[in-house]
């Protein structure tokens, strides 16, 4: 059963135009979108995939990934179908790259969906694998039931978004981890089919006009967006326009869709990437899809004492309290709690 859609309007030439990112698709009847999943319908947008799911696991909340959020505690993930970017390096294609007829086989309704994660013991909800921005009002019904049990909700994105419903949207966010995927148009243009400025735009946004909880994560593709230039260029930006306290993820890529030429992204070029973001003032920096003890760890920015220490999503030794530093008593930004949780390297997959 397809849902209604928002944002959206008739166009003069009677196309109707989706009015949620900055694709701006504009439609016949019958026609899909971009992303494949919203579709004009009886002269409406409706989404495709409300309710349906292309399945849902129990993850660490570090893989989304956010350390500065509730560290340790489980988190239900689910995604549905599509995206509206097309990047060719994306490491979840089977999933964003799907119709919304092939890859989803589970029901649930934003109440079920809760309850289990209430149920399972899980701390918040995640909305991820592929962009929540497509599902938006799916996501915005699943959070707000989340909210009624006391859980949290929590956006895996790309942030490619208008700006009415990003204001929408995030008003029932809690956290947010948003893919900067370079920090040049020409990267966004060639390699995912969209603007650099939009992302930019949802990330002064969060920072500045919002509570939720950011943290940002950049994939460094070898020789495409992992020179010292264009880190330095994007670790200003991020401190002069975002702060100091936002974290930034250096991840490593691996061949998969259409980059199976370039090779794995070496650690070396994780920790360089970290040097460099932490020079340039950004205070918590961490790597990923490898496995390292410092760049995933949590240190006092003020007297180096490590406050969380992690093995890939494990955590083995945990002082950060009610959020700030034991030794100095330096206050470290996020959401923590005092009793230390560590749900570790599991992945559960579950039903609602």
């Amino acid at each position: 059963m397809n849902h209604p859609g928002r944002h959206w309007h008739p166009t003069q030439d009677g196309r109707i135009q989706c009015d949620l990112c900055p694709r701006d698709c504009r439609l016949q009847e019958g026609q899909r979108g971009a992303c494949f999943v919203r579709m004009r319908e009886n002269d409406r947008i409706v989404l495709t995939t409300y309710g349906r799911s292309s399945g849902f696991c129990i993850d660490p909340i570090e893989k989304k990934p956010l350390n500065h959020f509730l560290p340790g505690s489980s988190i239900l993930s689910f995604g549905t179908a599509g995206c509206n970017l097309a990047c060719r390096f994306c490491q979840n294609w089977d999933i964003s790259k799907a119709t919304s007829m092939d890859r989803l086989m589970d029901e649930a309704s934003p109440e079920r969906i809760a309850i289990a994660a209430k149920s399972s013991g899980c701390r918040s909800v995640a909305f991820t694998y592929n962009d929540p921005v497509i599902f938006h009002e799916y996501a915005i019904d699943v959070a707000d039931a989340c909210r009624e049990l006391g859980l949290a909700a929590v956006a895996v994105t790309a942030g490619y978004v208008h700006d009415a419903p990003r204001r929408e949207f995030y008003s029932r966010m809690d956290a947010a981890n948003v893919d900067l995927k370079a920090f040049t148009e020409e990267f966004y243009f060639r390699q995912t089919g969209s603007h650099l400025q939009p992302v930019l735009d949802t990330l002064l946004y969060l920072a500045n006009e919002t509570d939720v909880w950011l943290e940002i994560t950049t994939l460094l593709i070898p020789g495409m967006n992992d020179s010292e230039e264009e880190i330095a260029s994007m670790s200003e930006w991020i401190v002069e326009n975002l702060g100091q306290d936002v974290p930034i993820h250096f991840t490593a890529f691996h061949p998969d869709y259409r980059m199976k030429d370039i090779p794995r992204t070496p650690a070396s070029t994780l920790e360089r990437a970290r040097k460099i973001a932490m020079d340039g003032g950004i205070r918590y920096v961490y790597t990923g899809n490898v496995r390292d003890l410092e760049g995933a760890t949590t240190s006092c920015p003020e007297c180096r004492s490590e406050l969380i220490v992690r093995d890939w999503h494990r955590i083995v030794e945990y002082r950060a309290g009610d959020g700030t530093c034991p030794d100095c008593g330096t206050k470290i930004p996020g959401k923590f709690d005092p009793v230390r949780e560590s749900f570790g390297n599991r992945r559960i997959a579950v039903s609602p």
